[in-house]
């Protein structure tokens, strides 16, 4: 795991390297302040010697400039150190999980990415500052002050030396068992944001039902749970302060006592005791260890809090997409044509069926293709097999005469243009969101393939018109104008296979037939894949595929569905019995 981590300091390697070292030197700096202090007080205001007093008054002020600069030179580089590397970690996690698949991104789900990508990566990085600086001046506070304690009264330093053990089992006390509560609370926060962004996609639909107190619960419900976690984790935690307290007073008594004793049995100046200069280094000193132990002690606190965050981020960025390249890595594809050879899905090994079993089908290129069927028959998962937006368990998929498995990722999918049921327009005007299915498309082109959608109709009534602002996630256009924008953007594409996946559903049925019709006159050799709910939108295909469970009950066209397949049947004259279908844009 920190090898993993250590990956992403990249240009922040200098400074990481700077900051232990600057610290150092500001550590050392600190430690011989005393030793300057108990030379001001023995050689030059007890004997009364002024000109020692300005000797060792210019010494002090000098280590504590020198001090001061090196601390601030460290907090600095590690300010820059600790934020390049959260930035690269962000980068690192945020590239990864652009080549995951459908399946890799079912496996953590949108809400856990997020939380990993910003409240876990904050606690790596407040981590990673603790160990270049803290981590550093800690051990080596303890290790210099202890050196010269012991220059100074071997016998007094002895008394540390039993704090240590102390500190160390209640350390190790609070570790256990704050550790596995520290997990959990960011597991639970993972659910929190899933609650959040559940709740702000559907904001409509909880305000039309008026559902917002349940809203308020369900959200209140996850708050209370992080709330009992996180106070059960830091009332363990808070058990450090008190252990440290009893350490540090036990330890500042005993020197009070044994050094005045020291100092009356031997006199200020005598060989044999201390002096009161010494005294009080030995009390700085005191401070300065048992301040290093608390500090200790906080970073094994903060890296367990930073140890199940970077737990949970490391397993992002050494997560591997489960669909890559194939070995051939074949840049074209020769045709639209489309096969399904005995092709078996399920979208996890715990799924206890599958999605789609045992599908054998032929498209040729060109062809206008239906799909029909109920909910939850796999329509969607049969066509996302066709751009490997998942790979099928059994069986293959062939397009242009090769395995999809052949292919490179990016070729296909570029022949492979897909409008999902759930449409998405981003932040942006409507050009650059049109520009996502080419980036160099000419304003000509860009109308063009708006007037096959029928959206140049509306787009047109705008005031800034194909420079009209488009809100996030499309919040100012209707669900009709939507589709219609991204049946647009999928053309621009100009690929050799077009799927709409129920994508003409908000927008009238004559708007429809417009549509069908010049993808029959303008794309005639393009593969056409339609999967609606409406017969009217797929009766006219070359071929309409039906399916029920996750198999084919019948392939053909509307004539010989009508006239062999009961289900077909029944779905045509449910729908055509009332006459029109609903013609308003939705």
């Amino acid at each position: 795991m920190i090898k993993r981590l250590a990956a992403c300091i990249r240009q922040a390697k200098t400074c990481a390297i700077l900051t232990p070292i600057f610290v150092l030197c500001e550590t050392a700096l600190e430690v011989i302040i005393p030793l300057a202090m108990a030379g001001l007080i023995d050689k030059g205001i007890t004997v009364g010697d002024m000109n020692e007093v300005i000797k060792y008054g210019i010494y002090l002020i000098c280590l504590t400039a020198l001090a001061l600069l090196f601390g601030a030179v460290a907090g600095y580089t590690a300010s820059r150190a600790s934020s390049y590397f959260s930035q690269n970690v962000r980068q690192d996690m945020y590239y990864n999980i652009q080549h995951f698949s459908f399946a890799n991104i079912d496996k953590f789900s949108p809400a856990s990415l997020v939380t990993r990508l910003t409240t876990d990566v904050t606690n790596v990085q407040m981590g990673f500052q603790m160990l270049t600086r803290i981590a550093f001046r800690a051990p080596a506070m303890l290790i210099f002050a202890f050196i010269c304690a012991f220059n100074i009264d071997s016998g007094l330093s002895l008394i540390f030396v039993g704090a240590i053990p102390f500190l160390a089992i209640i350390l190790g006390i609070i570790i256990k068992f704050a550790h596995p509560m520290f997990e959990r609370v960011f597991n639970t926060y993972d659910e929190l944001n899933e609650v959040v962004e559940e709740n702000l996609r559907g904001i409509r639909v909880v305000k039309s039902f008026v559902r917002e107190d349940h809203e308020i619960g369900k959200f209140g419900k996850i708050s209370r749970s992080i709330f009992k976690d996180f106070t059960k984790a830091e009332k363990i935690v808070a058990f450090n302060a008190p252990a440290m307290q009893i350490a540090i007073y036990t330890c500042m008594i005993l020197i009070s006592w044994l050094g005045a004793n020291s100092i009356v049995a031997g006199g200020n100046i005598a060989e044999n005791g201390l002096t009161t200069g010494e005294l009080m280094s030995m009390f700085t000193y005191a401070m300065q260890i048992l301040f290093s132990l608390m500090m200790l002690s906080m970073i094994f606190v903060m890296l367990t809090m930073a140890q199940a965050s970077a737990k949970r981020v490391v397993e992002v960025l050494d997560e591997k997409s489960d669909i890559v390249d194939g070995k051939e890595n074949i840049m074209d594809v020769a045709d639209g044509s489309i096969e399904f050879r005995n092709v078996s899905f399920r979208y996890s090994d715990k799924a206890e069926k599958n999605a789609l079993q045992s599908v054998d089908l032929s498209i040729k290129s060109g062809e206008t293709v239906g799909i029909l069927g109920g909910t939850g028959s796999s329509k969607s998962t049969l066509v996302q097999l066709i751009p490997r937006l998942y790979d099928a368990t059994e069986g293959e998929v062939l397009v242009g005469g090769r395995n999809v498995r052949e292919y490179n990722l990016e070729a296909l999918r570029n022949n492979v243009a897909m409008v999902l049921q759930k449409n998405v327009l981003f932040s942006g005007t409507i050009k650059e969101n049109l520009r996502w299915g080419d980036e160099n498309a000419t304003d000509e082109q860009i109308h063009h393939v708006c007037k096959l959608a029928c959206a140049d109709e509306f787009v047109q009534t705008f005031p800034d018109k194909y420079d009209t602002y488009i809100e996030q996630g499309g919040s100012n256009v209707s669900g009709g104008q939507k589709q219609r924008l991204c049946i647009a953007r999928a053309l621009l594409k100009k690929p050799k296979i077009l799927i709409l996946d129920d994508s003409t559903s908000a927008v009238d049925t004559k708007t429809d037939a417009i549509i069908r019709r010049a993808f029959r006159e303008e794309i005639p050799d393009t593969t056409k894949i339609i999967i609606s709910q409406r017969v009217s939108s797929i009766c006219d295909a070359d071929k309409i595929i039906l399916l029920k469970d996750g198999m084919i009950d019948g392939v053909g066209n509307h004539e010989e569905l009508y006239e062999n397949n009961p289900i077909y049947r029944e779905v045509y004259d449910s729908q055509t019995r009332g006459g029109k279908e609903g013609e308003e844009d939705e």
